[in-house]
This record gives C-alpha cells, sequence and structure tokens, in this order.
C-alpha cells in the first residue's frame, strides 16, 4: 500500500508488454462478456435456473431489444449526469496523474444516490408507476441496450483519444494496436468540459442502478405476496449497504487503480454500465423467481450470512480507510506508531494495521462479502454463485497484475515488502 510524495512528469511510452492475451485477447472478451450476461438471464430464469439445460433462445428481435427500454437508459443515464453536474459538493484535487497533473472532481455522488432513490419511492409507492415490473419485463432489453451504449460510448471516447496530446494517454493501452486501445481506454481521464466520464461512469450509472434494480425486485415480490421473503432482504440490505459505503466515501475512488492509472476505454465502460447492473442483480432475482427455495433458507444460514459479512465489510471498511489516509498524508498522526518503506520514486509503502496482515486486505473483505450475497441463495443452484466465483478469479488477477506492476516499479523494496507481508488477499492460503 503506498502513498505518493511526488510524482514526476513524462511522455507516455509505447506499451511494450500486452495483457489479457493482447489483441485476440481483448477482441475474446468483448464477445465473451455480452455473451455471459446474456446466458446469466436465459439460463437462471422463472423456468430454470442451471447450467446443464440449454436455455430457450428466441430469435425475435423484440426479446432483445425495444424503443421504450432504450429510451429509458438513455434517459437514466442522462439524469444521473444531470445530477452529477448541479453546483453542489466539494471540488477536490485527486492524486498526481504521471505528468504531475492533479484534476479537480466534484463530490456529489451521495446527493445523486439519495435523489435517485427519492425519485424512484415517489414514482413506484406514490404516484404507483410499475417501474418494477417494467424493469423486470424488459430486464434483458436493458442489458442489451447498455452492450450497444457502453460500445458507441467506447467508439467516441476512442475517437477523442486519438485527438488527445501524449501526457493524457494511458500508459497501459497506447500499444498502437486499436483493438487493444480501444478496450483498454487509450485516453487515461477524458473529459468533456470538464465532465469527467471515467469518474461518472465508475460510481453513477451503474452502481446507483444496482440498487434500483434489487428495490423493483423487493417492490415486485411485496406486490405479488404481500412480503418480501427474507433472504430476498438481507441480499438487498448487504448490497445497498455496499453502494451506499462507495458513494458515502465518494473521495476514496480518486485513489484507486481504476482512477489513477486505468485509462477509460471498453473495459470500465461495459464493465460500470452492463456488467455490474445486471450480473450484480442476479442473485435478487433468483430470489424472486424462486421464492419457494429463498422461503426454505433456514434462519441460522441467514444470520451466519449477516454476521459474516459485518465482519466483512468492517475488514474492507477499515483497510480501505488506512489506505486513503496513506495515500493523502503517510504523516498523519494516525501513522505515527506504524512502519512503512521508502521507495526512490518518493512513495512509501505502508507495512502496519491491515497493510502488514496481506497485501490486499481490502480484497480479503471484499471477497468475504460476495460470499455472503449468495449464502442467502442456499445452495440448491449454481448460479447464484457466480458473482463470488467470478469475482474471487478477478481479484486473484488483481492482485498478481498489481503485484507485477510493483515490482516493475519499486524493485527491490517491494521484495523487502513481499518478504514481510507474505499473503496477497488470504492469511497463509494466497
Amino acid at each position: 500500500m503506498t502513498a505518493d510524495i511526488k510524482a514526476p512528469a513524462h511522455q507516455v511510452q509505447k506499451t511494450k508488454k500486452r495483457e489479457f492475451g493482447g489483441a485476440v485477447g481483448v477482441l475474446a472478451t468483448m464477445l465473451l462478456l455480452p455473451a455471459v450476461v446474456m446466458f446469466l438471464r436465459l439460463s437462471c430464469s422463472k423456468v430454470q435456473c442451471t447450467l446443464w439445460k440449454r436455455p430457450h433462445i428466441s430469435l425475435s428481435i423484440d426479446a432483445y431489444f425495444n424503443w421504450q427500454s432504450a429510451a429509458v437508459f438513455a434517459g437514466w443515464f442522462l439524469f444521473q449526469a444531470v445530477l452529477a453536474m448541479l453546483p453542489v459538493g466539494l471540488l477536490v484535487k485527486g492524486l498526481p496523474l504521471h505528468t504531475g497533473e492533479t484534476l479537480t472532481y466534484r463530490l456529489n455522488g451521495f446527493l445523486a444516490f439519495v435523489v435517485s432513490i427519492v425519485v424512484f419511492c415517489v414514482a413506484t409507492l406514490y404516484l404507483n408507476y410499475p417501474v418494477e415490473t417494467f424493469v423486470y419485463q424488459n430486464w434483458m432489453q436493458l442489458a442489451c441496450t447498455g452492450m450497444v451504449f457502453s460500445t458507441l460510448l467506447s467508439v467516441l471516447l476512442y475517437a477523442k483519444s486519438r485527438r488527445a496530446p501524449n501526457k493524457a494517454l494511458n500508459p497501459y493501452g497506447n500499444s498502437g494496436n486499436v483493438f487493444y486501445d480501444f478496450f483498454m481506454g487509450h485516453e487515461l481521464n477524458p473529459r468533456f468540459m470538464n465532465f469527467d466520464l471515467k469518474f461518472f461512469c465508475e460510481l453513477r450509472p451503474g452502481l446507483i442502478g444496482w440498487t434500483i434494480i434489487n428495490f423493483c425486485m423487493v417492490l415486485k415480490d411485496y406486490r405479488e405476496t404481500g412480503m418480501p421473503s427474507y433472504p430476498l432482504l438481507l441480499v438487498t440490505f448487504f448490497q445497498f449497504l455496499y453502494v451506499f459505503d462507495a458513494l458515502y466515501h465518494e473521495k476514496s475512488v480518486l485513489t484507486t487503480f481504476d482512477i489513477t492509472q486505468e485509462g477509460f476505454g471498453w473495459m470500465l465502460a461495459f464493465g460500470d454500465l452492463v456488467w455490474v447492473p445486471f450480473t450484480y442483480t442476479l442473485q435478487t432475482r433468483y430470489l424472486l423467481e424462486h421464492r419457494e427455495q429463498a422461503v426454505d433458507v433456514s434462519c441460522v444460514l441467514l444470520a451466519l450470512a449477516f454476521l459474516l459479512h459485518m465482519v466483512g465489510f468492517w475488514i474492507f471498511r477499515t483497510a480501505n480507510g488506512q489506505k486513503d489516509m496513506f495515500r493523502n498524508n503517510p504523516y498523519a498522526p494516525a501513522f505515527a506508531n506504524m512502519q512503512s518503506l521508502p521507495t526512490p520514486s518518493g512513495k512509501r509503502i505502508l507495512i502496519s494495521g491491515w497493510w502488514g496482515v496481506v497485501r490486499k486486505p481490502n480484497y480479503l473483505g471484499d471477497l468475504i462479502m460476495a460470499i455472503c450475497w449468495s449464502l442467502p441463495c442456499g445452495f440448491g443452484h449454481l448460479l447464484p454463485w457466480f458473482y463470488p466465483i467470478y469475482f474471487a478469479v478477478l481479484l486473484v488477477h488483481r492482485a498478481v497484475r498489481d503485484d507485477a506492476a510493483c515490482r516493475l516499479k519499486y524493485g527491490a523494496v517491494w521484495d523487502v515488502y513481499c518478504q514481510r507481508v507474505k499473503y496477497r488477499i488470504i492469511p497463509y492460503i494466497f
């Protein structure tokens, strides 16, 4: 865990090492991920939820697209953009970029979160608009619209990046290969008239949309049965807490790898606008459609899930709190009795607190919470466990990727840190 002291300016060189299997790998990924989103919806439905039976695949275009869903998706995106541009909230500086520059961000994500929930409640509970019915019945059409939207947005971003100065480019997406740079994001922090698209998409349309979709599942269950199942309410609470925490601590995202070092291309656009809202809601949709399994989940399992989740959340929040405070000021009084290592780059590596236990303690908390999001679904079907399985693979990949980048950047100092903190995510295991 490192903190910036000084970031020297330099030209962005050509990307020599290509990740994700290079151009062929990213092309395959851009075909595979939309297929996974659609497969999860088709394979885990009210009719069945299994990997072992071929799902029914409609050949009608209406099953995947309609203009109402396109209008709703675009309207939601624009609504969140308007909220983001309101002259309300703190203006803060991000961390220094590789050029030495710092960008200014307006923090009003939590306000957007609250306003979105209030608008949803007024529309559904006071005005009696059947929002939950529309979202449920047009889930596939909304997801497919998101796929088209995120791809068109990525085309726009890539076209803009071709005219950007060298210093604005993404060091990990400057290979010269169109497909690879399109996927990774050729520009680091694309902005239109000071509107930062990457920062906006990271927390707003998809993350808040995820919460709204979950609320739709709860409301639909309530209107059909008179009382949502306890497992559905519990998973919705878990995920609401996660989004609440992210937006309440919106400033923390400015220190993340996504904002400081990852370009904004198809990978992040699709992830933010499609993958998050339409795969992370799998558990709540499953619990709505398979209520008979949901009501059979034991209270003991639900209590265990709640306690384990709160432990995971505690690790996640306190580890991230230490990280953000240290990156902003490694000499703060809170770190007076903690050890850190100086590096030739001018950064320091924290080797105490949670960051002295494992190298990615926030990943450990994240993984514990991910498991708890599926525990209330029981063990009758595998597909509701897709998220923790996928997330474990993702976190391992991220940890290995980050280790390689830090070893290249800090050299022998990183080796010393790894000797002191031997495990990446789980003590004595990995």
